[in-house]
């Protein structure tokens, strides 16, 4: 990674911190982290379900939150990773993936924040739910849904309410740059604040996760599709019917 010839060398001090150190350093914790996590702790690579304990609130806040986090990340990875030349080369035009990419991502942000509103509401509420929450969860919760309210709040004020902002020119060329290894911290010095916030609070989340249930991510897809079901039986609540043959020796033993 050479700064010669580079906005590196004409980039402040802070810049330099913000958006070249704190990514790496955010992503260097990232995979060592999942190293470490993997080699002592095995045992807790897992989401620590509490089905057992409350279904109702996690029957329908538990899909909320995956179908939106899903379209999220896809909505990223598209918007982050892939150029806008290349989409324009595919025949999208800018004015159709903005429109698309606005209100999807609106309907997904929403989903993800409704579904993990259901489920904090879960664990604040349900005393069993509560006393069993990690200290990890106390970080991953509130990191997790001010990255999102960000990103919801980022797209509302400048693309849904304002005259609209095309991060794909600004911050997505931070991005790219950070993961191919010539960073660019003037591409985002300059973006509005919200979206700033919003890096800056997803960075922190790539350094959380190795730490807490997240980690499932690698995992809960492979064994999902082969695991065996899980069958909870209620416990009866009448005796079950007692055979002819058994009830006759019971009669027997009475008169005995």
């Amino acid at each position: 990674m050479s700064t010669t010839g580079s906005p590196l060398a004409t980039a402040s001090g802070g810049d330099l911190l913000l958006w070249v150190a704190v990514p790496y350093i955010c992503l260097a914790v990232f995979a060592v982290g999942h190293v470490w996590r993997y080699r002592h702790d095995q045992f807790g690579w897992t989401s620590h379900t509490s089905q057992l304990l409350e279904h109702r609130w996690l029957r329908w806040g538990s899909p909320l939150f995956h179908l939106g986090a899903f379209m999220v990340i896809a909505g990223h990875v598209v918007g982050l990773a892939v150029p806008a030349s290349w989409t324009e080369a595919a025949g999208i035009g800018e004015h159709a993936y903005h429109t698309t990419a606005v209100w999807a991502g609106s309907v997904a942000g929403t989903a993800m924040v409704a579904g993990l509103g259901m489920l904090c509401a879960r664990r604040l509420l349900t005393r069993r739910i509560r006393l069993g929450t990690d200290r990890s969860d106390k970080l991953l919760f509130p990191l997790l849904l001010a990255t999102v309210l960000l990103g919801i709040a980022a797209t509302a004020a400048h693309n849904l309410v304002g005259p609209g902002y095309d991060y794909r020119a600004t911050v997505s060329v931070w991005f790219r740059g950070i993961f191919g290894l010539q960073p660019r911290p003037e591409a985002i010095s300059d973006a509005p604040l919200l979206f700033q916030l919003h890096a800056l609070t997803a960075c922190l989340l790539f350094a959380a996760w190795p730490f807490t249930r997240l980690v499932h991510v690698w995992s809960a897809p492979i064994g999902y599709l082969v695991r065996p079901y899980l069958v909870y039986r209620r416990r009866a609540t009448t005796p079950p019917p007692v055979s002819r043959g058994t009830a006759a020796s019971v009669t027997r033993a009475d008169h005995l």
